[in-house]
């Protein structure tokens, strides 16, 4: 490139990113300045500089765990309630007996609440409260049009902050709520249609995004677990995925993944950039937050056509359960797989997809479509008289009594 291209290809540039707006001519140059040298040099400059693409460390839970109480307390700081020294030893409490960073987080936001309500009705400390307050607390709470669920779970974090005062003996035991408790509906769990099941996985969507579908399709993992997941914990060649620690429980469990999201993981494992320490990893090899995974899935329910039916990412978790008990695979089995901490949640699957009960009622009702009930109520009256008469009859361990 000669010296006047070379000078009017700086003019244009000059034009585009708006730093000079007078007319330019190579007549105007001195001879002696290196124009290459000039560009180089501008191109040095920090913003024009290709991103950093080096991992970021992880952070352990050990530094998530401080990490939430530091906010918290500086959070804390700026709350202009009596009595705020009670929720800073609270939550230190909770930082020492190693609960979960977000255990510590939902209890800040719930004593905040708490201690805010109180100065609105002029509580001047945590002492003065009484039963009375905590009802109007609550009902302070779902007048605000928040769900119910959340209310109960801030109702349950005040509950063990008062046993924890009480326990220390700054308030009396009188003061503690024993009987206000939230009755919580018990919906069956939301789970995709099979037919739904296969448009979803028609759509054609990214290497990554189909790969995060198909295993929390196949391993019934949350989606707090599979964003979580390192390279290490996966073994191809077994098809499972090791999780160390539950997201909700703390519990520690191995899952097993199908060989149509194993193929899915390979693909996307060959496009990922393989310094990145997780599988699913977001910018500079940080975890991927909830919302970017729930934006990515409401692509896929778009393109799908299922954007009105109201399907979550956890939906895909109850589909799992469903499609196994529906195979026929044990409860017990079913409930370590899972996760749960007790059979009873598993069970409530077994609610949605009892083929056994199903079977029998439509059995049953075709029966009384053919008018055949006749027959089968007489049967019932005369199984009733034997049951009567049997009623009437003294066991055989009783004795007789005497006749006079």
């Amino acid at each position: 490139m000669t010296r006047e291209e070379l000078s009017l290809e700086e003019y244009s540039f000059s034009r585009v990113i708006n730093t000079s707006e007078k007319k330019f001519s190579s007549k105007d140059q001195p001879s002696d300045v290196d124009l290459a040298a000039c560009f180089y040099s501008f191109f040095q400059r920090e913003h024009f500089l290709p991103p950093n693409d080096e991992p970021e460390p992880l952070k352990t839970p050990e530094e998530d765990r401080r990490q939430a109480l530091d906010k918290s307390l500086s959070k804390l700081s700026y709350l202009e309630t009596a009595g705020k020294e009670h929720i800073e030893e609270y939550l230190r409490h909770q930082y020492r007996r190693n609960f979960q960073a977000n255990t510590i987080r939902g209890s800040y936001t719930a004593l905040s609440c708490f201690f805010r309500f109180l100065k609105e009705i002029g509580r001047g400390g945590i002492k003065e409260i009484t039963k009375t307050d905590l009802e109007a607390f609550v009902e302070h709470e779902q007048d605000k049009g928040i769900k119910i669920s959340t209310v109960k779970l801030r109702l349950a974090q005040l509950k063990a902050f008062l046993r924890f005062m009480i326990d220390k003996g700054d308030i009396s035991e009188d003061v503690f709520p024993w009987n206000l408790t939230i009755k919580m509906p018990e919906p069956l769990p939301r789970a995709m249609h099979p037919e739904d099941v296969d448009k979803l996985l028609a759509v054609k969507g990214s290497v990554r995004d189909r790969a995060m579908v198909l295993l929390l399709l196949r391993t019934g993992m949350r989606i707090g677990e599979l964003l979580r997941t390192r390279v290490i914990d996966v073994n191809m060649e077994e098809q499972k995925i090791l999780i160390y620690e539950g997201e909700k429980n703390q519990r520690g469990r191995v899952v097993y993944f199908s060989d149509d999201s194993k193929a899915a993981l390979e693909a996307w494992i060959k496009e990922r950039k393989q310094w990145h320490e997780l599988i699913f990893y977001g910018l500079k090899g940080r975890p991927l937050s909830y919302q970017a995974a729930r934006m990515m899935f409401v692509k896929y329910l778009d393109k799908a056509g299922f954007s009105h039916k109201g399907y979550t990412l956890h939906a895909l978790r109850h589909t799992y359960a469903t499609d196994l008990i529906n195979a026929r695979i044990p409860l017990e089995c079913l409930e370590k797989l899972m996760g749960h901490t007790s059979l009873e949640v598993t069970r409530r699957y077994a609610r949605l997809t009892d083929k056994t009960r199903e079977e029998e009622y439509f059995k049953a009702m075709a029966i009384i479509e053919r008018g055949e009930r006749n027959g089968y109520d007489q049967c019932d009256r005369e199984l009733q008289t034997i049951l009567e008469k049997a009623q009437l009859l003294p066991p055989y361990t009783q004795e007789l009594p005497e006749h006079p």
